[in-house]
């Protein structure tokens, strides 16, 4: 993958909200949804970002795109950066990105058939007369496994699984070069996530799609990624090839949420890490390292400085102490 040309760089990119507070409503603290993340994805690649709810995943995807204005850092696509264009300019280029959600029934307006779903997006970006349209509506919702009979319906007559098929339909009809999914599969059945996961496989390579993959399900994550990031508390802890992470997970986080997929093996024996405590609050993380108070390697480095993210070996990056060259307590 190494002569594929980079589409997407984050460079510490940050999203803090504000703590508002007290009778003239001052800003009293502020909520580091996201603090300092830096990644790049290369064209065609599946990066999927994993993590316990309240990491920031999600607002990580969705300030990436700006429907959250970012508190600091940048967003390189396609050698642009996308936070230095006005949103006038920014609206034009928003048919390259698109987003799916996890909730298929809360983001397709009720009041709408599918012919009008998939041709509104066409129609808003003015890519072409609504004759065309409908018959490019017709085509894209065959690709989707769904009928061109079935554009005349409206939401609340399809599956869960249906919907998101729309849902899919619809981001992938201006022909974007990169879809954020946002825990697209979570609210499906297990079997009908695997027939949604093989067709957005099917539908990258038709389309030379770029993903960042949004979810806490580390066994979806593995059957879809090449790489995978892991966040916690707002930063990325881990970062390497899905083989490599799963095979070889440095940072102590990654390995307890490792531990805990199921396996169906009856003869492998694999030791379940229990982490202790809650996710601290991101309105007053701990100081040094975030993940210091749940972690059985912390020592007193960890109470005073934040590990840096850096690269360990070749492609696997973490932000650990238990890596650093001038610390030898390596497990």
């Amino acid at each position: 993958m190494s002569h594929r040309a980079v589409v997407l760089e984050v460079k510490n990119l940050k999203k803090h909200f504000p703590i508002k507070g007290g009778v003239f409503k001052t800003t009293q603290g502020h909520v580091k949804a996201v603090n300092g993340i830096s990644f790049s994805i290369k064209e065609n690649e599946t990066f999927s970002i994993v993590g316990e709810s309240g990491c920031g995943k999600s607002t990580a995807g969705r300030t990436i795109l700006r429907l959250l204005e970012p508190t600091e850092g940048e967003v390189w696509f396609n050698g642009e950066n996308l936070y230095d264009i006005n949103k006038k300019e920014f609206r034009k280029r928003r048919k390259d990105f698109q987003l799916i959600f996890q909730d298929p029934y809360s983001s397709l307006n009720p009041r709408m058939n599918v012919k009008e779903l998939l041709i509104e997006p066409l129609l808003t970006h003015q890519m072409c007369p609504k004759k065309e349209a409908v018959q490019r509506a017709g085509e894209m919702i065959e690709k989707v496994g769904l009928s061109k009979k079935q554009l005349e319906k409206y939401p609340h007559e399809f599956s869960g699984g249906q919907r998101q098929r729309i849902s899919i339909a619809r981001a992938l009809i201006v022909h974007p070069k990169l879809v954020i999914l946002d825990e697209a599969v979570s609210a499906l059945d297990v079997s009908v996530q695997s027939q949604i996961l093989n067709l957005l496989i099917d539908l990258q390579e038709e389309f030379n799609l770029t993903y960042i993959f949004i979810s806490h399900d580390l066994n979806v994550v593995k059957h879809l990624s090449d790489r995978v990031g892991v966040m916690y508390l707002g930063q990325m802890m881990e970062l390497a090839e899905t083989d490599e992470l799963y095979d070889y997970p440095l940072h102590p986080y990654t390995r307890a949420l490792l531990s805990a997929i199921p396996s169906l093996s009856t003869t492998e024996k694999k030791e379940r890490i229990i982490l202790k405590g809650d996710v601290p609050d991101p309105s007053n993380p701990p100081s040094g390292c975030p993940f210091r108070l749940r972690c059985p390697h912390a020592h007193e480095r960890c109470v005073k400085e934040n590990p840096i993210f850096q690269e360990a070996k070749e492609g696997h990056w973490v932000a650990c102490h238990l890596y650093d060259e001038q610390d030898e307590t390596i497990i």
